[in-house]
């Protein structure tokens, strides 16, 4: 689906790394939300309702405990992006438009869009699927260019020069992966808390139509699944 924000370079910047920042922290605190999610799935207080959501057959149950752990790690970071903002000096906290949270703070769960609490940590179990094949395969083709003069032409004709690659890589995921794109709704992508998950998947989705493909392909790149 098409992209769904439209922000300008520096509010973009943030808004990419408040994500990465937000992923990190959840990452950092799931073994707590494997215990609590699993104490939202066998609660007899919270009964799930078997539904089609638009993906199958789900169980759609309400999470209390993992939801109010999910808020506490929110409000911690936006606290953290609040407190950047008031350590810049007036006029670059004006030039940037300040450092607050970026985009919306919803965050989807026990609905159609997150069914239930094992559905939202499984989401966040991908984020080490997307970032370390990203990261491992444009170092290993930075490596390839040394050692392949052959590569290093096809990089400089295709790109300018092997800066201009990696640029362009790193370009193009926090543009992209970043975009709201990945539902046909706002409700479901955009800039919620869940939605730029949807997003960055939706750019690994599209990686074979990237001008940079071939690098990542004789780099040894085979996807996002599998041991990187």
């Amino acid at each position: 689906t098409a992209p769904r924000l439209s922000h300008s370079h520096a509010r973009q910047f943030r808004f990419a790394e408040q994500s990465l920042s937000l992923w990190r922290a959840i990452v950092d605190d799931m073994f707590r939300l494997w215990h609590l999610a699993e104490a939202d799935l066998l609660s007899g207080d919270a009964p799930y309702d078997l539904r089609d959501t638009g993906q199958g057959l789900q169980r759609v149950q309400a999470c209390p405990r993992t939801y109010s752990a999910m808020l506490h790690i929110l409000t911690r970071e936006r606290a953290d992006a609040h407190r950047a903002d008031r350590r810049l000096p007036a006029d670059a906290a004006h030039q940037h438009n300040g450092r607050d949270w970026v985009g919306s703070a919803m965050v989807h769960m026990g609905d159609h869009a997150v069914p239930n609490a094992l559905t939202f940590l499984d989401k966040y179990a991908q984020v080490a699927r997307i970032l370390r094949p990203l990261v491992t395969v444009l170092h290993r083709s930075l490596h390839l260019c040394d050692r392949d003069a052959h590569v290093k032409a096809l990089v400089h004709r295709k790109f300018g020069s092997v800066a201009d690659y990696k640029r362009a890589v790193l370009a193009d995921f926090f543009r992209h992966a970043f975009d709201g794109s990945g539902a046909d709704n706002f409700y479901d992508a955009g800039s919620c808390v869940d939605g730029r998950l949807t997003s960055a998947w939706n750019w690994c989705s599209q990686i074979s139509t990237k001008p940079y493909y071939l690098i990542f392909k004789l780099a040894g790149f085979a996807g996002f699944d599998g041991d990187w």
